[in-house]
């Protein structure tokens, strides 16, 4: 099977320089979201009214395609954030995944939660456009940047006031985590392939340094599975597809939440 991480993130170079040529970082430092004061995910992830879910917007991605074309940002994510959602993940990458730096401004304006950028950031220029469309937390993808890639770009989004959270999915890239990565996260599915084994994160969790809160990624459909990675140590759970895939997002995430706080009532 083909590496489909390092079209993408070949692409993004490309997709990058082009955008500079657009708009360069001085007009992007001149946006009105530039300046507000970013919303913290870790604080958020330990609010006990909170869920501990990112809730995702996704309009489609490289091994399923279209996943669902028919809902809004704005009923999905104002949804998520009603019934509980301790922030929210928006796509933000055109080609591969269909989503749009609109999207995640158009979030931004209907809801007061953290929100991730999700994209493959390769580049300080995706930072610096990260908190001019009012995203709180971006996403370092460890699979593609080097341990020193890490450590600049994290300290850079520091800098603009941003949360960092890493993603991994082997011991050997826990390596790469630095100071100003704030949250990891472990994917349960393999970036190469596309694959999902889901125990990864149970695996890892013990392995992540002290100090960083733990997120497991992807695979997660059952909300039994939600009480045994808290068990583990994992404060957060990213949820894309599952709640996208279906034909009323808000509805499953709502009937997820009931399921997950009943059987954590038990």
């Amino acid at each position: 099977m083909k590496n489909i991480l390092a079209e993408i993130v070949a692409h993004k170079h490309t997709e990058v320089a082009a955008r500079k040529k657009v708009r360069s970082t001085t007009e992007l430092e001149q946006a009105p979201m530039f300046g507000r004061e970013g919303l913290s995910l870790c604080q958020f992830l330990r609010m006990p009214d909170k869920t501990g879910i990112i809730a995702e917007f996704k309009r489609r991605s490289p091994s399923k395609g279209l996943i669902n074309g028919n809902v809004t940002v704005q009923q999905v994510t104002t949804a998520y954030t009603r019934y509980g959602a301790s922030g929210l993940s928006v796509l933000t990458d055109e080609k591969f995944f269909g989503g749009t730096s609109d999207d995640l401004q158009q979030a931004r304006s209907y809801n007061q939660v953290p929100i991730l950028r999700k994209d493959f950031i390769v580049d300080e220029y995706q930072i610096v456009e990260a908190k001019a469309i009012g995203a709180d937390v971006i996403l370092l993808i460890a699979e593609c940047l080097e341990a020193a890639e890490v450590k600049h770009l994290s300290t850079f989004a520091h800098n603009l006031g941003l949360e960092v959270l890493l993603e991994v999915h082997s011991e050997s890239q826990l390596e790469k985590v630095s100071e100003h990565v704030n949250l990891v996260g472990v994917n349960n599915r393999d970036l190469i392939t596309f694959q999902v084994d889901f125990n990864r994160s149970c695996e890892l969790a013990p392995k992540i340094p002290a100090g960083k809160l733990k997120v497991a990624e992807s695979g997660i459909n059952d909300p039994a599975a939600i009480v045994t990675l808290q068990q583990a140590g994992f404060e957060g759970f990213l949820i894309g597809e599952h709640f996208m895939r279906q034909e009323d997002p808000a509805r499953a995430f709502e009937q997820f939440v009931s399921t997950m706080r009943s059987l954590q009532n038990r």
